[in-house]
């Protein structure tokens, strides 16, 4: 099953692409775009931007009238040196200083700030058209390594997008013993003196190529043309680094042993114990970045963290962690890539892991507490499957388990009376677990009681129908592996009457996995890549009760097809006036990510099944 539903779709930037042959038609071109390094010994460094960007088409002009510079302001320090539109006839316009817009993140009075630092510097370019060419130039000091010592970059350059020249130049001292790889880059210095080193790498793009990928929730950053640099030389030492500053932070307070002995005083077992010190970090301590300097890769003390019931990734780690420790609890924090990153690229760059868990040894378990919808014992699809660096007895190779064959499945229920009218009463219900379930109520946990009062009427108006019924949630607070909801709803015009005709069968109702969105996602598969997909059990029980004077001519033919990880059954049964429809998908594949290979094998099975669905019943 393609991970396509909104809790377990990976999307990576759109700025990402895979390629065909023919050319893309060109927005706007880079003249050129110049990085230049000089690195310090501990870690500190300068680098100095300097490109330029020819707009080609009128409809590139809006997004290129301006541009932006993000730093942190307690390491690091930003000058723009030139800002500049030259015009199609040559003429140069510099932007004054009244083009310059500064948003920063401060504290109160003379206060640092709580949770970002970070400030944005806008430059907006004067008089820009179609022709044009916009320009910048701009110097960040780095004043403090984010770990100190170390320094670690990584760029890539997209083939669909024009580049006449591109030089990166990195200037550092040789006893940083740098690790580095360009990829499809040209070499074009490598000296050294007086204790430095200089490399200079050169690229071009002038013939750029059409991107045809839709799908990138599988990408290899290493696959497209760019540059990784480097001080450290295993990923090891990156867990090490984090750790040696974060696992501090989760020591056992006098306030920590007390909350952890009144949070677990009815639970006996270590499990029961872990699972109540989870739930309650994950639906107590909402989330919030920590982006002031060092502390983007530091978590706060836990005092402040339970002061503000707030804290980012590495936070929620960290109180967890020291959680934990207080009731006897082993524990360590896990790095790991939440996007698309499904093996980490050869070069260890810190930028590759950019979410921290938990990892529990004795209990063979790895736990994400800054989610707050996903059930003790099981993770989001976005860290499954993935490589984890352990800050505490860090193995190279160590994943996230994949999801578990048959923990996901949903169970619908239809039973509907079609009246002589053509409209329809529906008792409608659906019973989930693992993820589906996760995604069913997140999806309604959030809805006021107007919101869940109208929710039939508005989802059917927007089509054009009208629609009324009554939903029973039960309870979406609980971090439970399964969920059921029901609902009770009459639907005008949902046949034709009187006279003869045709109707699907589907849904009535929404829901996180009904079998039709999962054909869709398969039939619509061209990319010939891998892509995150997801082990899952659908099955749906239809129940139509005629009218008397309904008649029913046809229904679809039943079908049994399968193939080596994916199946698909349906059966139609006409008893009397009452049809008895049930349809099934069950997908085994045992890891997140499928293979081209598997991709196309349920392309294929996935186009039969969908004749199949769309066939119709035929009555007069």
């Amino acid at each position: 099953m393609k991970a396509r539903l909104l809790s377990l779709i990976i999307l990576l930037s759109t700025a990402v692409h895979a390629y065909a042959d023919d050319a893309p038609d060109i927005q706007t071109r880079y003249t050129h775009d110049y990085v230049d390094y000089q690195l310090n010994a501990d870690g500190s460094h300068i680098e100095t931007h300097d490109w330029a960007m020819k707009i080609l088409k009128e409809n590139a002009v809006a997004d290129a009238k301006s541009t932006s510079i993000t730093y942190s302001t307690s390491i690091q320090k930003t000058d723009v040196i030139s800002a500049y539109t030259i015009k199609a006839d040559g003429r140069r316009i510099d932007a004054p200083k009244s083009n310059y817009q500064l948003e920063t993140n401060s504290g109160k009075d003379h206060d640092a700030p709580v949770f970002s630092d970070l400030a944005t510097l806008t430059v907006v370019f004067p008089d820009v058209a179609t022709g044009d060419t916009v320009g910048l130039v701009y110097k960040i000091t780095q004043t403090e390594a984010m770990f100190p010592g170390q320094f670690s970059e990584m760029a890539y350059y997209p083939k669909n997008i024009a580049y006449d020249d591109i030089r990166i130049r990195l200037d550092y001292p040789t006893s940083l013993n740098l690790n580095y790889e360009a990829r499809q880059m040209q070499t074009v210095e490598n000296s050294e003196a007086a204790g430095r080193k200089t490399l200079v790498w050169t690229y071009q793009n002038k013939s750029p190529i059409l991107s045809k990928r839709r799908d990138y929730s599988v990408y290899d950053v290493e696959q497209d043309p760019g540059y990784s640099i480097s001080t450290f030389k295993t990923y090891a030492e990156i867990a090490h680094a984090y750790g040696i500053r974060a696992l501090p932070k989760a020591a056992v307070t006098e306030r920590i042993q007390k909350l952890a002995d009144e949070l677990t005083k009815n639970q006996k077992t270590p499990s029961d114990q872990a699972r109540t010190l989870y739930e309650w970090v994950a639906t107590h301590i909402s989330y919030a970045g920590n982006c002031i300097g060092v502390g983007a890769v530091v978590p706060h003390d836990t005092g402040f963290i339970l002061d503000n019931r707030m804290g980012d990734c590495k936070d929620h780690a960290t109180l967890l962690q020291a959680l934990l420790a207080a009731k006897g609890i082993a524990s360590t924090q896990a790095l790991i890539n939440s996007g698309s990153t499904y093996n980490l690229p050869k070069i260890p760059v810190v930028s590759m892991v950019n979410h921290v868990i938990n990892y529990l040894p004795d209990l063979h378990l790895y736990l994400d507490s800054t989610s707050d919808s996903t059930p003790y014992g099981m993770l989001p699809f976005s860290i499954s499957d993935k490589p984890t660096l352990l800050t505490t007895g860090y193995k190279d190779g160590t994943r996230t388990p994949a999801t578990p064959v048959g923990s996901n499945s949903q169970i619908m229920k239809s039973q509907l009376i079609i009246h002589s009218d053509g409209s329809v009463t529906d008792n409608f219900s659906i019973s989930a677990t693992g993820l589906f379930a996760v995604s069913n109520r997140e999806r309604f946990r959030r809805l006021n009681k107007d919101q869940q009062t109208d929710l039939v009427k508005n989802i059917y108006k927007s089509s054009g129908y009208s629609a009324n019924g009554t939903i029973n949630l039960y309870d979406t607070e609980t971090l439970a592996n399964h969920y059921h909801y029901l609902v009770q709803m009459n639907l005008d015009q949902f046949v034709q009457r009187p006279g003869s005709g045709a109707f699907n069968i589907y849904p009535l109702f929404i829901s996180a996995a009904p079998i039709q969105d999962f054909l869709r996602s398969a039939i619509a598969y061209e990319d010939n890549i891998p892509t995150a997909c997801v082990s899952g059990y659908s099955e749906e029980t239809y129940s139509y009760q005629f009218p008397k004077d309904m008649k029913i001519l046809a229904i679809p033919d039943n079908i049994n097809i399968t193939n080596n990880a994916l199946s698909y059954h349906a059966s139609y049964r006409l008893q009397g006036n009452t049809l008895i429809v049930k349809r099934s998908l069950d997908d085994q594949t045992p890891d997140n990510v499928c293979t081209a290979e598997k991709s196309n094998a349920e392309k294929k099975l996935a186009i039969q099944a969908w004749q199949n669905m769309k066939a119709q019943v035929l009555y007069k």
